[in-house]
């Protein structure tokens, strides 16, 4: 699998600047409507205030008309109403926007076989991440959550932000795309490629694993600094270790500099953790204009390389010598 050939050619760019210009009609649509009916929404709480007001003045002494207590809840009343509208009223747009967006992603990525988008959910795959391919959380975020098929590479991406503590003291201990998916032959046990960032970490991986996993060493003197790799089936795990994940990882500090990427088998699942601060399938904001060449061609090579990488380990960690 090679990112480029996901890239899509001069017919299905054509398809997908279409859907963008509905894309922008469409929200522009929302948003005109959206302000159209906070105007006349605000105009009738108005009148209403204004004209119980009156009602109000004819009971009322003359020296406390507009300022009795009557008054002044009436305003106060008016006030929260208008508060509580505005708020409800910014929130449909806002899941409008989503509804579109949940439309145009399938299409941007239409190389996607039996293609689903989602945000904001907790992907299928999560609960079967091994907790070993990363630091102590006790909290979980997700953004986008995309899942398919290429050729025969089954899949499910999201976008995680993982941290622990409370209040001043919570700390992000992860943040970056996840890529799981299914082993071509499936790895007896647990074998993790977690990285090594400093003898505190060392220390709190060694505690986490215990004496159940196994560390091994890959041969390679540059890569053994950068990760510490674990497995409770070391006799299977050597080989894939000294041999093509090795030379996968290695290829993954290149490809993807920003931070060492991480990585877990366990059984028939794999797991790919690229540590990325950025957002990589964020469309502009609401009155933005976007362009397909400035937003989306990015959005599309970003998703392409990242199936390949992740295409790549899933074939390193194969112990079918086929897949060599």
């Amino acid at each position: 699998m090679h990112a480029q050939d996901m890239m899509p050619d001069a017919e299905a760019i054509g398809e997908i600047k279409a859907e963008l210009e509905r894309y922008r009609a469409e929200r522009a649509r929302t948003r005109r409507s959206a302000w159209w009916r906070v105007a006349v929404f605000d105009g009738l709480v108005l009148a209403a205030v204004v004209l119980l007001a009156l009602l109000f003045n004819r009971f009322a002494d003359p020296r406390e008309q507009w300022l009795s207590a009557p008054h002044l809840f009436l305003y106060l009343l008016g006030f929260a109403v208008l508060v509580v509208g505005h708020v409800v009223w910014r929130r449909r747009p806002a899941r409008h926007e989503q509804s579109l967006r949940a439309s145009i992603m399938p299409k941007i990525f239409s190389f996607i076989e039996d293609i689903r988008y989602r945000r904001g959910v907790t992907p299928a795959s999560f609960a079967r991440l091994p907790r070993e391919a990363v630091e102590s959380f006790d909290r979980e975020r997700f953004d986008d959550v995309i899942s398919g098929r290429h050729e025969d590479f089954s899949f499910e991406l999201y976008e995680a932000v993982l941290s622990e503590g409370s209040g001043d003291t919570r700390s992000e201990v992860f943040r970056g795309v996840v890529v799981a998916f299914g082993t071509i032959t499936r790895f007896p046990g647990l074998l993790v490629a977690a990285h090594r960032t400093d003898k505190a970490s060392v220390g709190f991986l060694r505690g986490l694993f215990g004496d159940r996993l196994e560390e091994l060493k890959s041969g390679v003197a540059a890569l053994d600094e950068i990760y510490e790799f674990r497995s409770d089936n070391p006799d299977a795990a050597r080989p894939l270790v000294t041999g093509k994940l090795a030379r996968a990882l290695e290829w993954l500090a290149e490809t993807w500099p920003e931070s060492p990427a991480r990585l877990a088998l366990r059984e028939g699942d794999g797991f790919l953790l690229i540590p990325l601060a950025r957002n990589l399938f964020e469309l502009p904001a609401d009155g933005e204009p976007i362009d397909y060449t400035a937003h989306v061609e990015p959005m599309i090579a970003d998703l392409a390389a990242l199936l390949a990488t992740a295409a790549l380990v899933r074939k390193a960690g194969s112990a079918d010598p086929k897949t060599e």
